[in-house]
């Protein structure tokens, strides 16, 4: 069966070293985890080989105000510049669930997804982020998960650029 991965790049206008702070401390997974219009009111990081990365996405009300958890369990960790993990939905408390129990809409999201974060230190203060998810076996899995990844990154572009997960009204 075929898969399909996700592939994001972001130019981001920080140094290395803060847009991994960004992938890595709790508090700032809080300001960027999610969607638009989503919030994370929890973040947990074990950042070691074995550890884990565990968030809760929280959606706005209008959505219904529903929480979905995972944790990332890193299988490998290069600071600044490589992250990766395998990424799986869990319940509140840690335990893995099916994406289907999760809330997933889309046939063809895996029950585990290997995830890639490369982080590239291009000089001036400026970072190319790449970012993949490996695994999809639809491709509307696939898109409907590159963009709920596009917003969350274009929140962490904006945190690390301007100090706010959520840019203001009108900015590029």
């Amino acid at each position: 069966m075929p898969t399909y991965d996700v592939a994001v790049a972001r130019l981001v206008e920080a140094p290395v070293g803060r847009v991994w702070a960004a992938w890595t401390t709790p508090e700032d997974l809080r300001a960027w985890w999610g969607p638009t219009g989503f919030t994370c009111p929890r973040a947990e990081v074990d950042l070691r080989v074995g550890g884990r990365i565990a968030v809760t996405m929280r959606a706005p009300q209008e959505w219904g105000g529903f929480e979905q958890h995972s944790a990332w369990t890193i299988i490998e960790a290069s600071a600044p510049t490589l992250l990766r993990y395998v990424f799986r939905f869990t319940d509140a408390d840690g335990w893995a669930i099916t994406p289907a129990q999760a809330g997933i809409p889309a046939e063809g999201v895996p029950d585990e997804g290997r995830h890639e974060v490369l982080l590239t230190d291009l000089g001036d203060g400026r970072t190319e982020l790449r970012m993949t998810e490996h695994g999809y076996t639809t491709t509307d899995a696939r898109d409907m998960s590159r963009t709920g990844l596009e917003q969350c990154l274009d929140k962490l572009t904006a945190l690390v650029e301007t100090g706010r997960a959520e840019r203001p009204a009108g900015a590029a």
